[in-house]
């Protein structure tokens, strides 16, 4: 018998008519019956599961939108995907695979949602990758959506002072520099992390949360409410809730949320916060999902015209719980709006305008946010660098930093592995640029992070008395003398490739300009002299990424771009 109710959904293309009987056997097998069949089918997506504390919150947040998505008239889904933990794949070979699981998390979304034509999409994400993974997968998908962090974990306490993942890093370099005791660092290791959720700072998620906030593709106040807080299921009942009425409404959808403008106010925000250096990769990477060209030099246009006003580890002083108890994302945005940083005529996902969403909001407290007459600093907290040495740019996180101007002699490493060996034994000095090449997304593949050494080289009390570049990334937690995303990458050719020991660099913050003091016929002669390395017979994930990935100022991207979807497809 065929169902009883024709829908005006595009799930009908799998309930509707006397050939969809086994298709809707399958679904009498899962539970469903004529009343369920009968109505929307929404995905409840998260990336749950036991590999990182990030991501353990979701499934209770996960189960709440179910309810929320029932209790408005549809039939919820529930399907899974991966996370790849940068807290445990950090500073060994494992973190190729992290920046490769942003794509793996879009591509594995994409294919359930319009492999089941399901109608509408919710998506829970915790971990670094997965949340712009997420993100990418609603912008290319362009169904009703709505996007929902699973929150940050709770600080812990060394000391009588606040303590996080990072201070552990850091408490590393500070034991291999004697300046702190193992026995200190264990204690550490045992209080540092003390709940469910992300890094507490403004690290990569945290910093992604306020980008979807901002894009519209997230409820106003969910970025910064920490994962353990019971408010959270009532804010993803309420998604489950929205989700429905986007459907009904016909909007507003991914794209109509995700405009230039509104990429230009998430980077606005970013910048305003000192947030990740890897939301120069991610927002190039969103952007291109919905068809927007949105490169590394946009990016430096926005961070270059927006003050640093917020005061958020690791470049300032508090987290992601003390600015949601202040009033969370849109203390800033409101901050941002009143000073003319903001396009306020972007969308929200209410379907308003930003500068409506945002009217009833106070300002500024002072303290975690000023306003951007008395910033923190005049421009933003992460800066592009270009020059000879990386001509498609380069990215610092200046939040924090004492000096912006720095000149030293090049130690160059062909990988993480090199540098992190010399950094360990102290076999370095002050005034080096330490150079880690070969770490790009097609020469590492998979452009990892160097957190370790970074967190190495700050613990050993050595943060701005050395330099770091590499065409690798670096974590939202990152802060010294660190420079990243260098592009073209070594293995492509780029001058990273060319630079010799000894080579003097220097490296402007200020004037935003990076530079191999070399003449240009000692350049030309060297790029004559150069053959790309052999790289090592890889398979799998990484062979495949490899042979896709573009380049990182282009947001590192896998794929053509935006593409409407058809309908049953």
């Amino acid at each position: 018998m065929s169902n009883p109710k024709a829908k005006p959904y595009r799930s009908s293309i799998t309930t509707d008519g006397m050939d969809r009987v086994a298709h809707r056997a399958f679904m009498r097998a899962t539970g469903m019956d004529d009343e369920a069949i009968a109505k929307p089918f929404i995905g409840v997506m998260s990336t749950h599961g036991e590999n990182t504390p990030c991501s353990m919150s979701l499934r209770p947040q996960a189960d709440a939108a179910k309810m929320g998505v029932a209790a408005a008239g549809g039939t919820p889904i529930e399907f899974t995907t991966i996370s790849v933990s940068d807290g445990t794949s950090m500073n060994h070979k494992g973190m190729r695979m992290s920046l490769v699981s942003r794509e793996l998390i879009a591509d594995s979304i994409e294919l359930v949602m319009r492999g089941h034509a399901y109608d509408g999409f919710i998506g829970f994400a915790g971990c670094d990758k997965t949340l712009p993974g997420v993100m990418m997968a609603m912008v290319r998908l362009n169904c009703p959506s709505v996007f929902v962090y699973g929150g940050a974990m709770l600080p812990g306490e060394w000391k009588g002072k606040p303590a996080t993942v990072l201070t552990a890093y850091e408490g590393v370099g500070a034991v291999l520099a004697g300046n702190m005791t193992e026995q200190d660092l264990a204690e550490l290791e045992l209080t540092c992390a003390p709940t469910v959720g992300s890094c507490p700072g403004q690290f990569t998620a945290n910093t992604m949360a306020m980008v979807s906030e901002t894009l519209g593709l997230a409820i106003p106040g969910s970025a910064m409410m920490p994962a353990v807080y019971s408010q959270r299921l009532a804010l993803a009942r309420r998604a489950g809730k929205i989700v429905m009425q986007i459907l009904e409404n016909g909007g507003p959808f991914p794209r109509d949320l995700v405009t230039r403008k509104s990429i230009e106010n998430a980077c606005a925000a970013v910048a305003a916060t000192g947030g990740s250096t890897n939301a120069g990769l991610h927002l190039p990477a969103i952007a291109h999902e919905a068809g927007i060209k949105f490169t590394m030099d946009d990016v430096a246009e926005v961070f270059q015209r927006t003050p640093l006003i917020a005061s958020l580890q690791p470049g300032g002083k508090y987290l992601a719980r003390d600015l949601h108890h202040r009033g969370g994302v849109a203390l800033v945005l409101k901050a941002l709006l009143n000073g003319g940083y903001l396009h306020g005529d972007a969308l929200a996902l209410s379907g308003r305008t930003l500068k409506e969403e945002l009217a009833g909001i106070p300002a500024p407290d002072g303290d975690i946010v000023t306003t951007t007459a008395q910033p923190l600093h005049p421009t933003g907290g992460v800066v592009v660098l270009k020059g000879n040495l990386c001509p498609d740019g380069a990215l610092i996180k200046i939040a924090g930093l004492k000096a912006l101007v720095f000149e030293g002699k090049a130690r160059v490493f062909d990988g993480e592995e090199a540098c992190v060996k010399v950094v360990k034994d102290r076999g370095y000095e002050a005034g080096d640029v330490l150079i880690i090449r070969n770490e790009g997304p097609k020469g590492g593949p998979g452009m990892r992070e160097m957190l370790g050494t970074t967190a190495l080289i700050y613990g050993q009390g050595m943060g701005e008395t050395v330099a770091l570049l590499t065409d690798g990334r670096f974590s939202g937690a990152t802060r010294g003398m660190c420079i990243g995303y260098a592009a073209p990458e070594a293995a492509e050719g780029g001058p990273l490739a060319l630079v010799k020991d000894g080579d003097a660099i220097r490296i402007d913050c200020n004037a935003r300009t990076i530079d191999m003091l070399v003449s240009d016929a000692e350049l030309a002669a060297r790029r004559a002299a150069w053959t790309p390395r052999r790289q090592e017979r890889l398979a799998g994930a990484l062979e495949k990424y490899a042979r896709l990935v573009g380049p990182a100022n282009l947001g590192a991207v896998t794929h053509s771009g935006a593409v409407d979807w058809p309908e049953g497809v």
